[in-house]
């Protein structure tokens, strides 16, 4: 099923052409920022230099510093009258980032959902219930409107009264539900101990944080759904600038309103198809809020195959972030990475934390995790039988080792939003 077959199979001459249309057309609207008006002068270029999808490797890469910088908006490229709305990011330090869109944003943005929603089986009648943040946070808004406009009722559920959001899928008929993997393992275990009836619950759409392949397995078979990945961000829109189609295997972005180039984060050198590196984005349609070659932290790789849906080039899964990638003893490891070790382990439960701290100069990771109890015997020998499962599994995928404590089922935070699941406390 396709929403704009025309846009979302474009590719070749085609898709070039319209690119580089709306790259020149981005580029123009830049130079109503004074950030990137100095850019330009700074590395002696003008708009008008950029005649060919090659020349954009002549920009400097913008960084989410520079959108810190021009709280709250500098980087408006539009008059503030042309503002139909305003959201910001979650950041965790200083100011957060600031995102404006125009009417023609907001119109853009909800289509690029509703493709989203429709490639995955979704049409007209079906019922939505969208349990992520109404507020600053882009995620509520934006699949709201998608869904919307493809004729979906929307349950505006928001976040937390998790029973009543379970009440909500039985009593409603709730085919799809749009959250965080973390809210949906929480909603799961609710739904569990409620021995809650979600028959009518087929499709589960998670986004905003890394989750891995077991996560989505053990989701899909304790909902009986199929999981489907969202990426996007704030800056980019927000959701809905990939999404996984029903193959499930990596992200089609759309490449009509956005040009993607992967680069080693440490030499900012150009990788190819296959190689993984963080992904540098240039969104082709915005209007309020114009970027170019903006650095997204976000670690993936453009995949060099062909999609049996017939839809453009996809990026894996996201491995995780460039910013919260942890360094420990000088080895780099992502949450992810540890939550897809655990979840190989039945007598592990759904939740677990980090914590590093610095010993004696040295690095020490601590990780915390709760006992599956449907499963775990609850015998002493038991238990250290287990925590020395934990430790070789993930010294064998990390290379590092790490302190396992085991903790109690339910005893760990539940997170409605993105998870926080590392706690950084050394001292540098």
């Amino acid at each position: 099923m396709f929403w704009n077959e025309k846009m979302e199979t474009l590719r070749g001459k085609e898709l070039q052409e319209l690119q580089l249309k709306r790259l020149k057309e981005t580029v123009a609207r830049t130079q109503n920022i004074g950030f990137y008006k100095k850019m330009f002068a700074e590395a002696g270029l003008r708009p008008e230099d950029i005649t060919s999808l090659d020349d954009l490797s002549k920009i400097p890469f913008t960084r989410k510093a520079d959108l810190r910088s021009g709280y709250p908006f500098g980087f408006l490229a539009v008059p503030m009258n042309k503002v139909n709305r305003i959201h910001t990011t979650s950041g965790t330090t200083g100011k957060p980032t600031v995102v404006a869109y125009t009417k023609n944003d907001l119109n853009y943005w909800s289509e690029l959902i509703a493709r989203n929603l429709t490639m995955v089986g979704l049409r007209e009648g079906d019922m939505f219930q969208n349990a992520s943040n109404y507020s600053l946070f882009t995620g509520g808004l934006g699949f709201h409107y998608g869904a919307e406009k493809i004729g979906c009722a929307v349950v505006p559920a928001g976040v937390g009264n998790t029973k009543r959001q379970i009440e909500m899928i039985s009593d409603f008929g709730v085919n799809a539900i749009h959250c965080t993997p973390s809210y949906a393992m929480h909603l799961t275990e609710v739904a569990e101990e409620m021995q809650a009836n979600h028959d009518s619950l087929k499709i589960g759409v998670f986004g905003a944080e890394s989750w891995s392949e077991n996560m989505r397995r053990d989701l899909e078979t304790r909902l009986n759904i199929k999981a489907y990945d969202s990426y996007g961000m704030s800056e980019l829109f927000g959701p809905g600038v990939a999404f996984e189609c029903q193959e499930q295997n990596g992200l089609h972005i759309w490449h009509d309103c956005y040009i993607v180039e992967i680069i080693d984060p440490v030499t900012e050198e150009t990788l190819g198809p296959g190689e993984k590196g963080e992904m540098v984005v240039t969104p082709l349609v915005k209007e309020a809020m114009p970027l170019l070659r903006y650095r997204t932290g976000d670690i993936t790789m453009l995949m060099e195959d062909d999609c049996p849906c017939g839809r453009g080039q996809k990026i894996a899964r996201l491995l995780g972030r460039s910013d919260d990638m942890l360094t420990v003893r000088g080895i780099n490891v992502f949450p992810s990475q540890i939550e897809h070790v655990l979840k190989n382990i039945p007598e592990v439960g759904d939740q677990f934390m980090v914590y590093i701290d610095r010993v004696n100069h040295l690095d020490e990771m601590t990780i915390d995790v709760e006992i599956n109890k449907n499963i775990f015997s609850g015998e002493l020998s038991d238990l250290t039988r287990l925590q020395s499962k934990i430790g070789k599994a993930l010294h064998e995928t990390l290379t590092l080792r790490a302190t396992i404590r085991l903790v109690e089922p339910g005893s760990l935070p539940r997170f409605e939003g993105k998870a926080k699941r590392v706690v950084d406390r050394r001292v540098i």
